[in-house]
């Protein structure tokens, strides 16, 4: 039988079936001697446990289309980056690190911008209409943008990233009736909120598809991971026209006739995407490699 596993915590594993029914199950040791640890989001095997009714044994995972380290999951089909103008405001490098991630790893990138009851969404969409990234404006707080949203979760298991205090529980809490996450407060003191999840969890839409519920995405751990090599970051700025430069090993830092920043200087790049890139650059030993 097989089913995706949509939970781990304490060493087991909580399998919703074909049927949408929902079986706990623990792990066959040789997954373990195989050094294979089943995470959320894999499509796995697994057959009833004879020895106690009504549980299930994994046997087996299917070939993975990703696997991240933090959070620990798998399968990820899009990563919903939640953003906010207002407080605590989103640092554009974040969501452009995050974009790189998410292209490396075979994910679509969507970009949602929460909170635009207290401040508009101009500058996130001024930034990145040019970059063929997707971009929602959206509001917890009155429902705003919420049907888009769901469109765009509809058929595919998503994740929410963010920093703290942007509204990643709210959404979710309007997306996921009848189960309710706890939302911390901002600081007042620093204008940051407190993250509130403590594990990865798949949740089952309405309709179809699923929606993660994480403590977060580290981009260093993501960034050891991809172990990119320089042209490859530039290639995950869709936006970049690299292929127009006149030398092939260019990094559009401070070559001659470089495309890039020649698309930069006209207005045609967002600047903050730029200089996004040139600090992933000098971040690469720790962040790339």
């Amino acid at each position: 039988m097989t089913g995706l596993l949509i939970r781990a915590h304490g060493g087991f594993f909580d399998v919703e079936t074909e049927k949408r029914t929902v079986v706990r199950c623990r792990a066959r040791g040789r997954l373990h001697l195989d050094d294979l640890e089943p995470l959320p989001g894999d499509r796995v095997r697994w057959e009833q446990d004879i020895h106690h009714p009504g549980f299930g044994v994994l046997t087996g995972i299917e070939p993975r289309r990703n696997v991240f380290v933090r959070p620990n999951m798998a399968n990820l089909e899009q990563l919903v980056y939640i953003a906010s103008a207002a407080r605590p405001k989103t640092d554009l490098y974040l969501i452009d690190l995050m974009s790189v991630v998410a292209m490396k790893s075979d994910c679509r990138f969507l970009l949602c911008v929460n909170k635009i009851d207290l401040e508009p969404a101009d500058e996130f969409q001024s930034c990145y209409e040019k970059c063929n990234i997707p971009v929602l404006s959206v509001s917890a707080a009155t429902g705003e943008g919420i049907n888009k949203l769901r469109e765009e979760l509809d058929g595919r298991i998503s994740a929410f990233t963010g920093n703290s205090g942007v509204g990643k529980t709210s959404l979710l809490n309007l997306l996921l009736p009848g189960v309710q996450r706890n939302v911390a407060e901002i600081s007042a003191k620093h204008g940051r909120g407190k993250h509130t999840t403590r594990l990865t969890e798949l949740f089952p839409l309405p309709d179809s598809g699923y929606v993660a519920d994480t403590p977060g995405f580290a981009a260093l751990e993501f960034g050891r991971m991809t172990e990119m090599e320089l042209p490859e970051i530039a290639r995950c700025f869709p936006e970049f026209p690299v292929d127009q430069c006149r030398f092939p090993d260019c990094i559009h830092r401070a070559e001659p006739h470089c495309s890039v920043r020649k698309a930069v200087e006209a207005g045609t790049i967002a600047a903050s995407r730029y200089q996004s890139y040139l600090r992933m650059l000098q971040e690469r030993p720790v962040a790339f490699k």
